[in-house]
């Protein structure tokens, strides 16, 4: 009972100090809103249990590693931003030819991360109903894939974006509300019974794979690369940069919180796991969960087809149309919905990002062995075979 208060007060307290006009109205904070909501979205649903049953005691260090990992990349799309598009560096054919295919790759990753989204939708749509079933959460999916390509197609998104704004509120108003709620559980954990150090699952070669395989859970930062529309490029860098770190703390808290308190053989790997580990913290937690992860799958849902349906027209010159994008989206989506576990979505998402991260890392690197910064091209081209990595041994959570 006192958990569940603390959690209500803190997401009324973080939900008023989010809807502050001079938070609300601060151009950089309307910068970060979008990033912030993709790499907090859908990751931080899964990424918990993930973590702790492949990797036990050392999971905090695996997510640092990750969110490490995910801040490199975004250096390289930075770099990116500030060199060619601020000073106006000489691009030349090559990368040209670089960035369309980039933005090709980006596109296709768009399509994946979408389907990964709306899975996770369908998963918590019915976890706390009598059809929580698979059957069902697929049903709800391909519900809401032609509710959304039905949108796309006759009305534009634009009247969903608006909800952007108000579903990162809730989403991070519920987060906080999560995480006092865990170190209430942790601080009596450790005083009463003792916390918990499960021991290391996957290890070695296993245990790299199935965390190139997460990649996408901390994807997100590189959409304030295409913010140049209403931002300018030194926003757009900074708030990319300052999204990065607050998600890095909130999921290093959170997971450092999660790790030590529950039993590794009690836990149940499933994509909505998350809801019942909460079940033990808090009653309310579960039903603050459901509704975050609602709010934020459809939301990013809708961002991520809007995303892809421009990118997949640019590059086609205009033959492909949004609208018959959005069709082909859909039609990939909902065929990966009955033939794919989440699991399995999550590690094809991770590789498609990770064709993007390596070939921005590549632009980045000739730019930089152009600019004579023999450092950061060499750190950017291991970037990139790092990205190449990654698509090829990815692997599930499920192996």
């Amino acid at each position: 009972m006192v958990i569940d208060i603390a959690v209500i007060l803190a997401v009324i307290l973080a939900g008023l100090m989010l809807w502050m006009p001079r938070v609300r109205l601060s151009k950089t904070w309307r910068a970060m809103t979008t990033p912030l909501a993709s790499i907090i979205g859908s990751g931080f649903l899964v990424l918990g249990p993930i973590l702790v049953a492949s990797y036990g005691m050392y999971a905090p260090l695996v997510m640092a590693v990750l969110c490490a990992g995910a801040y490199l990349y975004g250096a390289a799309i930075r770099y990116n931003i500030g060199v060619i598009e601020t000073l106006g560096v000489d691009r030349g054919r090559g990368i040209d030819t670089l960035e369309t295919v980039a933005s090709g790759a980006l596109g296709f990753a768009y399509i994946i991360s979408v389907a990964y989204y709306l899975n996770l939708f369908g998963a918590f749509a019915v976890s706390l109903t009598p059809l929580n079933a698979p059957f069902y959460a697929k049903l709800v999916t391909t519900a809401v894939y032609l509710l959304i390509v039905t949108v796309g197609w006759t009305r534009g998104f634009k009247s969903l974006e608006q909800m952007e704004y108000v579903s990162v509120s809730v989403k991070l108003a519920i987060i906080a509300g999560l995480l006092i709620g865990l170190a209430i559980f942790f601080e009596d954990k450790a005083t009463h019974s003792g916390l918990i150090f499960n021991p290391l699952v996957e290890t070695g070669w296993a245990g790299i794979t199935i965390a190139f395989g997460l990649i996408v859970t901390v994807q997100g930062f590189e959409t304030s690369r295409y913010l140049g529309a209403e931002y300018n490029s030194q926003i757009r860098a900074t708030s990319m940069r300052w999204a990065q770190w607050v998600s890095t703390g909130i999921y290093v808290i959170y997971i450092a919180l999660l790790a030590y308190v529950f039993e590794q053989d009690a836990l149940v790997l499933t994509e909505t796991a998350i809801v019942d580990m909460m079940k033990v913290v808090a009653p309310i937690l579960p039903f603050l969960l459901v509704a975050a992860a609602l709010a934020a799958q459809f939301s990013a849902a809708v961002a991520d087809t809007s995303g892809s349906g421009g990118l997949i027209s640019e590059v086609s010159h205009h033959r492909i149309t949004p609208g018959k994008a959005y069709a082909l989206l859909t039609g990939i989506g909902v065929s990966l919905t009955w033939t794919s576990g989440v699991f399995d979505i999550i590690s094809y998402a991770s590789r498609a990002f990770a064709v993007y991260y390596a070939l921005q890392a590549g632009i980045a690197a000739i730019s930089a062995a152009r600019e004579r910064s023999w450092f950061r091209a060499v750190v950017f081209a291991s970037l990139a075979a790092l990205g190449m990595l990654i698509v090829v041994f990815g692997q599930s959570a499920e192996g």
